[in-house]
């Protein structure tokens, strides 16, 4: 099945929909679910002002800032996150390009301390966000990026009093993959996905909610204003808010260039 994504952030990281009239019936089948939720970033671009605070397992606490550009292009979606702060890490960027099926998508790091574009691929899509609980994998989830995986519609579900369909994709045979299954709550009314599940064999590794009072809409998009990750082997959290998004913006095609995403305004 093709792939479904949304970069970032990681939201999206932060997902959002179109949805217009009635929500979708809940026998819905599984490829109308995954169109639903790919309507998340809007044709043109949108920017999310975004803030990720991290609390190691002593409490202590570091709050990065920044903002999220997504779009899509012919079909497929572009985003790109830029650091503002702190200092050290001021202008750290980080792109996905989805392509076509098969392809795998492209994920680019770029760090102002070494001063050059890294691809992220093979075991290092499994390392640590810019030192959150996010891996560069896991963004991708919370994209609905789902290459490398083989999606599955258990039965419906309520969370936090709702509606949801209930989505599972465990990775392919022979894929080196951290997680063995990634389970994930789909909002039937906005399709904005409240919470993931990542596991690693039958143990819960990791997990991701956003609270449904969180729900907000730009124009007819719906997103989640707030979630947080938590990782329950290292007794850590990386709590995720979104302060400003703005729909429809005119940006050069270089945001989403694999040459050029790291460069300013």
């Amino acid at each position: 099945m093709k792939k479904t994504g949304l970069l970032f952030v990681i939201a999206a990281l932060v997902v959002a929909s179109a949805v217009s009239g009635d929500p979708l019936p809940a026998a819905t089948p599984l490829s109308k679910v995954l169109d639903c939720m790919r309507d998340n970033v809007p044709p043109t671009v949108r920017i999310q002002e975004v803030e990720l605070t991290s609390t190691d397992r002593a409490g202590g606490t570091r709050v990065l800032k920044g903002k999220l550009f997504a779009i899509r292009e012919n079909g497929l979606v572009r985003s790109m996150l830029r650091i503002s702060a702190p200092s050290d890490l001021s202008g750290a960027a980080y792109l996905v390009r989805e392509t076509p099926a098969d392809r795998g998508d492209e994920m680019y790091m770029f760090l102002p301390s070494v001063n050059r574009v890294r691809r992220i691929s093979g075991a290092s899509a499994e390392g640590a966000l810019l030192g959150t609980d996010f891996s560069y994998n896991d963004v991708k989830q919370f994209e609905n990026a789902y290459d490398g995986t083989e999606p599955k519609l258990e039965a419906p579900d309520n969370i936090q009093g709702r509606p949801a369909w209930v989505m599972t994709t465990k990775a392919k045979t022979g894929e080196d993959s951290r997680y063995s299954t990634v389970k994930t709550w789909i909002d039937q009314k906005t399709c904005v996905a409240l919470k993931i599940d990542f596991f690693e064999g039958d143990k819960l590794r990791k997990e991701l909610a956003a609270p449904a009072t969180g729900l907000m809409q730009s124009d007819k998009y719906w997103y989640v204003s707030e979630a947080e990750m938590r990782d329950l082997k290292e007794g850590t959290k990386t709590a995720l808010k979104v302060v400003g998004v703005t729909s429809g913006s005119d940006l050069p095609s270089r945001y989403f260039d694999a040459h050029s995403f790291y460069l300013g305004n």
